[in-house]
């Protein structure tokens, strides 16, 4: 079963620096029907301001990923780190038993697009960590691994049952993604069109999938794929 959730059915706030669309419940924007998705929590997509950004905060307890879409944000953590995340690469936050960080738009002239998506842990109380690393150049017919509970190269470790995959179809054969029995996919458009099994997508929708054996994806679009237990 394919669910589609479309763009303008998404949470939305605008503050000026900030516009962002909110998949599943989030600050100010409460909708019980859309909560989450199996151990996926947050799925925001953001366009954050030249000279703005989100202040030192803290978290606890959440797997936090960072996917730059255009522009370049600036990362400082308790951790030490300090760094500058750009498109081709990805952020992994273990927030675990307690973070602060600020992420910063550098620029004062180019805009930042951005998702930020939070993933439940497998377990609480986890040791608090940071990874980014460079991925894949996007290809026709590419589907890369960016994100996975084990070790893979130009991929950063969650530390729960997911798979995270970025789409890039392109003209030609469909992408075949397997899906074995009992897993669940969400797949987020990040920009341009596509179709999951026929369905058709457009940037910014969203699809939730149970019981498929196989997705077949087309069209020119990027997508993000969620593959979860």
């Amino acid at each position: 079963m394919i669910t589609v959730r479309k763009s303008a059915e998404r949470g939305h706030s605008n503050i000026g620096w900030l516009d962002a669309r909110f998949s599943f419940s989030f600050a100010d924007y409460y909708d019980p029907a859309h909560m989450g998705f199996g151990p996926l929590r947050v799925i925001n997509e953001d366009h954050i301001a030249g000279g703005a950004g989100f202040g030192e905060h803290g978290h606890a307890d959440m797997e936090i990923v960072s996917y730059i879409v255009s522009g370049a944000m600036a990362h400082k953590d308790s951790m030490g780190n300090a760094t500058i995340i750009r498109p081709g690469e990805i952020q992994r936050m273990t927030a675990g038993t307690g973070i602060r960080h600020a992420e910063m738009n550098p620029s004062r002239t180019e805009a930042i697009h951005s998702f930020q998506i939070w993933i439940l842990p497998e377990r609480r109380g986890l040791t608090p960590g940071y990874e980014q690393v460079t991925i894949a150049a996007p290809r026709p017919g590419g589907l890369d691994l960016i994100a996975s509970r084990q070790r893979h190269d130009n991929a950063v470790v969650i530390h729960q049952d997911v798979d995270l995959y970025r789409a890039t179809p392109g003209e030609g054969a469909p992408i075949t993604l397997p899906v074995a029995a009992g897993r669940r996919v969400w797949v987020q458009t990040v920009r341009g069109d596509a179709t999951i099994n026929g369905v058709g997508l457009s940037a910014g929708d969203a699809a939730a999938i149970t019981g498929e054996t196989a997705l077949a994806i087309a069209g020119d679009g990027e997508l993000l794929v969620f593959d979860m237990a």
